[in-house]
């Protein structure tokens, strides 16, 4: 298991390389975003630990490049703790966020949750297959959304940001099963809502249904279990 991991503070690079490596994994390690950006291009990486502040840039605009060319993913590493930064990383694309200072045993947990997340998706198992809900299909091969027009029946894109994305496929792996509000908050950051909280969610699974469903205030994709969470009905 190939690890890319970018911190420029030697004593936590050190340390935390070391922690790594005794788990059994591959660690390259970078300084810089450009060090890093060329480290990625030369190699095949399983997981990418990004920290955010560095010397030439932050690691929002490497996370930005690493999406741009592959699916794989990243976990933000940071002293930033407000709501607007992790929003911000996540929107990015990246699978989690942890802040500084952290327990080497919580990051190695998150790591393990983010690859096997990463591995059940339907991306990984299936990359070749469309699927089809109601009115809207998944590209999984092109991580795209499409919503069928019922007027002259054409495909329309639906731009989804990869937060909105990551939760409709929480909702695909989990077809047929009712999901609590505090599962998915795991599912998607790995975290029990500690820096995200009920309106947050409630804030996306509005916006997820106003790009996916016919009627999104009369919900035919994405259900309420009143008092339980959401279902998305095989």
């Amino acid at each position: 298991m190939k690890i890319l991991f970018l911190e420029d503070d030697d004593a936590i690079a050190m340390g935390l390389k070391y922690s790594l490596e005794n788990e059994s994994y591959q660690v390259s390690h970078a300084k810089t975003a450009a060090e890093a950006e060329a480290i990625f291009k030369k190699d095949d990486f399983d997981l990418c630990i990004l920290d955010v502040n560095l010397p030439d840039g932050n690691g929002y605009d490497v996370c930005k490049k690493i999406k741009s060319q592959a699916d794989t993913p990243v976990i933000f590493l940071t002293a930033y703790d407000d709501e607007v930064n992790v929003v911000m990383g996540l929107e990015l694309g990246a699978d989690d966020y942890i802040c500084k200072p952290f327990r080497v045993k919580e990051l190695m947990a998150r790591i393990k949750t983010v690859i096997r997340r990463n591995e059940k998706s339907p991306t990984k198992e299936d990359a070749s297959n469309i699927i089809s809900i109601k009115n809207i299909r998944i590209y999984v091969k092109e991580a795209k959304v499409t919503r069928l027009d019922t007027d002259d029946n054409q495909e329309i894109d639906t731009e989804l940001t990869a937060v909105e994305y990551r939760l409709l496929l929480d909702f695909v792996n989990n077809r047929g099963n009712v999901l609590t509000r505090n599962q998915i908050l795991q599912d998607l950051w790995d975290v029990s809502g500690d820096f995200v909280n009920d309106n947050t969610l409630t804030v996306y699974i509005k916006r997820l249904r106003d790009k996916i469903e016919l009627d999104s205030t009369n919900p035919e994709i994405i259900k309420t279990v009143r008092g339980i969470g959401y279902i998305l009905e095989k």
